[in-house]
This record gives structure tokens, sequence and C-alpha cells, in this order.
């Protein structure tokens, strides 16, 4: 039986602030649209967070059932390393994606926003077929895009819309800049993991790309945001305080291009992920203060 820091290691907590960073860069923009709904942000927030530690323990018990973490060279996963039951981990996927339902329809319920039960029912059909059913997408290459949506223009314009009851031009650029750095995150794992992924035949766009190739799809993944907060500047200054989290983005971004590989990579994940938060957080703030 699977102990409870082996649980919260399977949860990837290390993976969470791709769930934090749209909610606030959401809220922010809501907030300087004139818009203050801390129950809706909190509900967005419960609805995120479920969704993100639903998919990990979906990635944990589909790859472990294939044998794809068998060999790993990240932290461990439950299914994989027998630390748990496949239809444990399974029951605490669908588990996280009830949660994230439940606090998903009371968020419609207090914004007035229905329509937003189908995109909902969307990201949790997104969620489970990532790395699920016969024919994942994940394992087609497909896992950037799904994550640039679902992390980006859904979750970020979603939490903006149900607070504030639209949507502006400039909080769809930060969208784009949040799910660009959303998928770096992933980018990031998955250059780690390509010599396994290869033996599994889970073909990431990292292994399509090869290593080199992903390596330069994370450095524009990792700056592009930042030219897309000074460009939007023009229009919001207060957006230019996002150029605060560029230090941040020095040390993933020299280890990557070093050609680390392997545990060598592991770091990386993590600062990456503090990345996404602090450049969302900063966006946040320049949305809100205009």
């Amino acid at each position: 039986m699977a102990s409870v820091a082996e649980w919260v290691e399977g949860a990837r907590p290390r993976t969470l602030p791709t769930a934090i960073s749209p909610v606030l860069v959401g809220t922010g923009a809501a907030v300087g649209a004139g818009a203050v709904a801390p129950g809706a942000a909190l509900l967005a927030l419960v609805v995120a967070v479920a969704l993100v530690i639903g998919v990990n323990f979906a990635n944990d018990y589909s790859d472990g059932i294939r044998g794809t973490d068998d060999d790993r060279v990240g932290p461990q996963r439950l299914v994989g390393s027998r630390a748990a039951e496949p239809g444990t981990v399974k029951a605490a996927a669908f588990g996280c994606f009830g949660i994230a339902a439940v606090a998903g329809i009371a968020l419609t319920a207090v914004s007035g926003q229905w329509w937003l039960i189908v995109v909902g029912a969307l990201c949790i059909v997104g969620a489970w077929y990532y790395t699920g059913g016969r024919r994942p997408y994940g394992y087609a290459g497909l896992g950037e895009i799904a994550v640039f949506v679902f992390f980006g223009p859904v979750a970020v314009l979603g939490t903006m819309l149900t607070q504030a009851g639209t949507v502006d031009a400039v909080a769809a650029g930060a969208a784009v800049g949040a799910g660009l750095l959303t998928c770096a995150v992933l980018v990031a794992n998955n250059l780690r993991d390509i010599p396994g992924d290869v033996i599994a035949g889970k073909r990431t766009l990292a292994v399509r790309l090869g290593p080199q190739g992903t390596r330069m799809l994370y450095l524009l993944l990792a700056v592009l945001p930042f030219a897309l907060a000074v460009a939007a500047a023009f229009d919001r200054p207060g957006l230019l305080v996002a150029l605060l989290a560029l230090p941040v983005a020095v040390r993933p971004v020299r280890i990557v291009l070093s050609g680390a590989e392997g545990p060598a990579l592991i770091p990386v994940l993590r600062d990456t992920g503090l990345l996404l938060l602090a450049w969302s957080a900063a966006v946040a703030v320049g949305l809100a203060v205009g």
C-alpha cells in the first residue's frame, strides 16, 4: 500500500503552478475590467487544481498499465513502481475529476455562464484521453496543443468570463502567454523522457523533434510570453512588470541549452513551473492595475 508521501508525490505537486497560474492571470484581467469576485476565483482555482491532480493520477494509471513508466528517469509513479494498485489510482483520478465537475457546476451557477459546463466536460475528456484510451493523443505528439488550449485560452479566459462576464484582446494575449509557458513545462518533462518514450513507443512531440529541436522549442516557449507582455504594454503599461520574472527563466533555459540529459533535466521541470507562476503573478498584477 502506498504511503501518504508516495500519494503526494504521485499527485505531482511540482505541476500545480500549471493550475494556479491561469487562474491568477484570469483573475487579474477581471479585476482590471472592474470585477472583484473572490468566490468565483476560488471556485475556478478548485476546478483547475482538481483537474491537474486528476490528470496526473490518470497519466500515472494509463502509463503504468502500458509499461511506459517501468524504467523512469524522473520521480517514481504509483502504478509503475507497484506502490499502488492500478484501480486505486484510477479511482483517485476520477475522484479528482468529480471534484472539478462539482466546483465547475457551482462556478457556472454563480456566474450564470451555463454553457461553460460543456467546456468543463471537454476538459475532463481531454484530461483522460491524454494518455488514456486506445489511442491517447499524448502518444501521438498532440499533448502540447491540448495543454496550450486548456491551460491558456480556456482556463484564463474562462476565469475572467466567470468573474467579469466579458473578455478582451489584452486578456486573450495574456492567455496565449500562459498557454505557451505551460507548454514549456510539458516540453521540459518530455525532453527528459525522450529515451524511455522511444522505447515505449510514445511518440511525443519531443520524440518527433529530437533533443535539439526540443531544446529550441523550449527556448521559444520560455521567451515568447515576455515579448507578448511587452507588446501588450503599449496598451496596458502595467504589463511591463512581467519583465521582473525574466531572471527566473535564466537557470532552466541555461540547463536545457547546455545539452543536459536524463536526471540533470529533473530540476528544469520545477524551475519552469516557478517561471510560469512568476510570470503569471506579474501579469496578473499588470492586468489588474492597467
